[in-house]
């Protein structure tokens, strides 16, 4: 009989993922992560996502998150992913925790459940503290922070600020973000000779000191319905180069998202969690 894996779809703000569980009393075995989020992750030959998420044991957390982009990437972090990953191991009893830990690429997070009728309907995370120096971003040139500098991609220059929430991001303000063409400068952008290990490319639009609009087009998956590391790197951006509040909310193709880069330096970002289905596929 050909061996199969479970998995688990789930979704915030319309980012979404496929979870394989890897505890248990027979842990499901994935041996090539990778491989399996290109195939997995097709959405007309596979089940259809932004990307593959195990759900592991960690020596460090309460549980560790491994990230794979649709390319096969792995990516640091995941602020929408690690929510639904909170609420499966809240909801399988891996970590019936309403406080949880999870160890990921960029670190620690650690997660506040918002929970009714015991069921996990959103997720408060504390997104840790952004890097501002060019070195850890990481970007190619001097010294320093990245705030409002010239950033020339295809036939335009942008704007940029650049921050790293654990995976990096390259912020830049628009007009109308809805009719700005994110498909055409995304890819030049997470692709552009300054970031040695590509980036994230977001694409904002002020409503007000305390709104924002916006898209974004993430490394390895092009662009997707919200980004929650892209987010909160707005959030970071626009108090950096004076445009928006610390506390903001944010409007995202596939939904809303709280952010708030509080006075202890971290970034806090709240938004929904929800599964959309489970079912096996084929190894």
């Amino acid at each position: 009989m050909r061996p199969t894996v479970k998995f688990t779809k789930l979704q915030g703000c319309g980012n979404d993922y496929i979870y394989v569980n890897c505890f248990g009393d027979r842990p499901q075995s994935v041996d090539d992560p990778a491989a399996l989020a290109a195939k997995i992750s097709d959405r007309h030959f596979g089940v259809g996502g932004d990307g593959l998420i195990l759900l592991m044991p960690s020596d460090k957390a309460d549980v560790r998150m491994r990230m794979f982009n649709p390319d096969g990437s792995e990516a640091e972090m995941c602020g929408n992913g690690i929510r639904c990953l909170a609420k499966l191991a809240y909801e399988s009893h891996v970590a019936r925790k309403q406080q949880m830990t999870v160890e990921t690429g960029a670190g620690v997070k650690t997660l506040d459940l918002l929970l009714e009728d015991s069921r996990v309907v959103g997720v408060r995370v504390n997104m840790g503290k952004p890097v501002t120096e060019r070195v850890g971003i990481p970007m190619l040139g001097p010294p320093g922070s990245v705030v409002d500098e010239f950033l020339t991609a295809g036939d335009r220059d942008f704007r940029v600020t650049c921050v790293s929430m654990g995976n990096p991001h390259c912020v830049s303000y628009v007009e109308d973000v809805d009719r700005f063409n994110v498909h055409e400068y995304g890819p030049l952008i997470e692709h552009h000779e300054a970031f040695p290990r590509r980036t994230n490319a977001e694409f904002v639009q002020v409503i007000s000191p305390r709104e924002v609009r916006i898209r974004t087009w993430e490394r390895g998956a092009g662009e997707t319905l919200a980004c929650g590391t892209g987010a909160s790197a707005a959030c970071v951006a626009g108090v950096l180069s004076g445009r928006t509040n610390r506390v903001i909310a944010a409007h995202l193709l596939g939904g809303d998202l709280e952010l708030e880069w509080s006075p202890d330096g971290n970034v806090y970002m709240t938004g929904p969690a929800v599964e959309v289905f489970s079912g096996e596929w084929p190894l």
